[in-house]
């Protein structure tokens, strides 16, 4: 190579890297890439295809985000989801990004408005679900657009080895043949070396194209215990280190997740449970709760979780084991997406696997079959492992990573301790025998326990020389022991009243041929999580900058989170910038932030800065209404009527409405002065339909009747 030509593509290189931060600022907020994002975007600028694998939080949507910016044409985004694609495009949109996304929820003239947009070089991203590329007609109008390159993000699902394989994303391999000479990246965050070569394979990407990070969370204390008795006292003492922080509590059935919410309401917590049973309106309503942070926890089944963006989520507890290590990876991987510190419990006991067992038995005899069962052993081998746990999830992943050291329950607590229960094994089984093995595991603990319940009464069973011998021990306690007995085979269980059985191994027990030790850990009465250490410190200055967020996101009608995370949040507590240079220098505050909510921001900084600081709380911030609002007041206390307040503000009438009712709220203007401006818009509002809406909200959610409505528009 010549010297000139390599000074040539020594200054291109420079261009394109000083290019790349200006937008990385710009539009993100951020000054410096992290992990392989540099490396993957050059592969994107280079058009070439490429599949990245690295964990939850780590800037994946950056790494494609970023290149399309310095691109020619329109980047389209295929994602599983529809919430996960509202955020996105919500995301996108704060930061001055224009974004859309087609979906079933959209009415046809809002897709044909989009394509039009598109068409129009007026869209940058395109966020669309993979059961699309099933249409011909869609296919057709792609082929008008000018696409710079694909994403398909969740590429996990691509695979048929892979935990959440999914038809349509496995169709998707019908991309290169469509559009032969568009690149594709993909994003996963959990792929096996199967799921990793499979999706290469499928999508038709050279494996030399994969890039790949560490997979272990930093930020992420992992920790795994026995479950006692119904784990409800494990999870109080859980929650307690999590007061007013955001969490997802994973159960197992439906029926779990409303008596566990049920239960720690009366508790003194704040839950929502959440399942796929309850109607779609339902579950919205609790996702958008959630989102905003009206309530913290949501108590659900795994139907819940995927679409979910939000960075401030500061633990995740399962109240009994997945099925699989990638399910429990891609669960907790929910937890901590800004990291910022974030706590996981996972609590299992033995008749867990065997549950799950039961149901891969009754699957015809397959290789599908046997590796469904080996997936189950690896994850029931994970949940009672000794190792560092995020060792553990790295090496099944085929990553090599030290030991944690500090950020597991196994590192964090040294060797085991363990303490002989011989006896007290001997006592469980001696029950069993007694009862003739015609009992569950609750039954014989209320024996051992010396319960005098009416059903133990009508059988006889209190003059049982058994009955009362294990009153040294609490229910969940001789819980443990029999999860112990389950994990040597001592004991098994039986048909569909889950009844126990005593096994050769357990004789063996009986007979003093064996002994029987166990975690002293698990024996423990309580637990207190005093290792996890909150990165955010809740005091005074950030609460009355959280409610100023809080405001926003009410008045945009977004969630806080798209706002400022967090972590760019207590920065701004902390640092108090009152110019525009000091707020940028904020990490996640770029242009398009500071334009939007600068103003704001820097004032109230100002007044805690500069004024009497004791005058300012949260309550009154809540109070104080921002700019947009003050206009709209400033009109009504002229005297402008309704529709001339429309006219000069060139606002849509449910805005200007919603600001007459905060500002009503709020004491900023009197309930006359409210009656006079709506009274001629009630006037006029037509009888008929408010009796045929108000009629339809017996039955369905506002949001439902207006899609229909928008759908009957079109259809007849």
């Amino acid at each position: 190579m010549s010297l000139s030509k390599s000074h040539y593509i020594k200054d291109a290189n420079n261009q394109t890297n000083t290019k790349m931060l200006q937008i990385l600022k710009k539009y993100f907020g951020f000054d410096s890439f992290r992990n392989i994002q540099e490396e993957a975007i050059d592969h994107i600028l280079e058009k070439k295809d490429l599949l990245t694998i690295l964990p939850t939080g780590s800037g994946k949507s950056l790494i494609f985000q970023l290149p399309t910016m310095m691109m020619e044409g329109v980047t389209v985004v295929i994602s599983p989801l529809i919430a996960l694609m509202q955020d996105q495009v919500i995301n996108l949109q704060s930061n001055g990004i224009s974004a859309a996304m087609i979906n079933s929820q959209n009415t046809f003239e809002e897709n044909d408005l989009i394509f039009d947009q598109l068409r129009n070089k007026q869209l940058k991203f395109l966020y669309i679900a993979p059961e699309r590329f099933q249409s011909g007609d869609f296919l057709y109008k792609l082929h008008d657009i000018d696409i710079n390159f694909f994403v398909i993000d969740e590429a996990h699902c691509v695979s048929e080895w892979g935990h959440e394989f999914r038809d349509d994303y496995q169709k998707l391999g019908l991309l290169k043949q469509n559009f032969p000479h568009i690149p594709i990246t993909c994003f996963t965050a959990t792929a096996t070396k199967s799921v990793e070569l499979d999706i290469v394979k499928t999508l038709g990407i050279d494996a030399q194209n994969i890039l790949k990070t560490k997979i272990q969370r930093t930020n992420l204390i992992i920790r795994s215990e026995k479950r006692r008795g119904d784990g409800r006292e494990q999870i109080a003492s859980f929650l307690k280190i999590h007061a007013d922080e955001c969490g997802i509590i994973y159960c197992f059935t439906r029926k779990e997740t409303t008596t566990l919410s049920d239960y720690l309401n009366k508790s003194g917590f704040d839950t929502l449970a959440y399942h796929a049973g309850l109607p779609s309106n339902q579950r919205d309503d609790i996702f958008l709760k959630f989102k905003n942070e009206s309530v913290k926890i949501i108590v659900a089944t795994i139907a819940f979780g995927m679409g979910i963006d939000k960075g401030n989520i500061r633990f995740v507890l399962h109240t009994s084991m997945p099925k699989t290590l990638e399910n429990y990876s891609q669960e907790i991987g929910r937890a901590g997406r800004d990291r910022l510190n974030a706590d996981v419990l996972l609590l299992y006991s033995k008749s867990d696997e065997l549950g799950k067992r039961r149901f891969i038995d009754v699957l015809p005899e397959s290789q599908y079959k046997q590796n469904n069962y080996q997936k189950l052993e690896t994850m029931y081998k994970f949940a009672i492992s000794s190792k560092c746990r995020h060792q553990h999830i790295a090496s099944y992943f085929g990553d090599e990573i030290e030991e944690c050291g500090t950020i597991c329950d196994n590192c964090m607590d040294g060797e085991k301790e363990y303490q002989d229960i011989t006896v007290e094994a001997q006592k469980f089984l001696s029950a069993i025998l007694r009862v003739e093995e015609r009992f569950g595991q609750g039954y014989i603990i209320d024996i051992l326990r010396g319960s005098k319940a009416k059903r133990i009464l009508d059988f006889g069973h209190e003059s049982l020389s058994v009955h009362g011998i294990g009153q040294d021990l609490t229910k969940e306690q001789w819980g443990s022991v029999a999860d112990t007995l389950l994990d040597i085979e001592a004991i098994k269980i039986v048909g569909e009243y889950r009844t126990l059985q005593v096994t050769i191994v357990g004789r063996d027990v009986l007979t003093k041929k064996r002994s029987v030790k166990i975690d002293k850990k698990n024996l423990e009465i309580s637990q207190t999580y005093k290792e996890y250490k909150k990165d955010i410190v809740v005091d005074e200055q950030f609460e009355i900058f959280r409610a100023l967020r809080t405001k926003i996101a009410r008045e945009d009608e977004v969630a806080p989170y798209i706002i400022f995370g967090d972590k760019t949040l207590q920065q701004i507590s902390q640092q108090l910038p009152t110019t525009t240079e000091e707020f940028l220098n904020i990490s996640g505050i770029g242009q398009s932030k500071l334009e939007k909510y600068g103003e704001v921001f820097m004032e109230l900084c100002h007044t805690l800065k500069f004024e009497n600081v004791e005058e300012v709380t949260s309550e009154k911030v809540n109070k104080n209404l921002t700019k947009t609002y003050l206009q709209t007041k400033d009109l009504i206390d002229e005297g402008k009527s309704l529709d001339e307040i429309l006219e000069i503000r060139e606002l849509k009438d449910s805005t200007i409405i919603f600001h007459i009712n905060e500002l009503y709220e709020n004491g900023y203007i009197s309930q006359e002065q409210k009656e006079n401006l709506f009274s001629p818009m009630i006037e006029s509002f037509p009888l008929e339909i408010k009796e045929w809406i108000e009629e339809g909200l017996q039955s369905n959610d506002i949001r439902i009747l207006k899609k229909y409505i928008n759908k009957y528009s079109y259809l007849f």
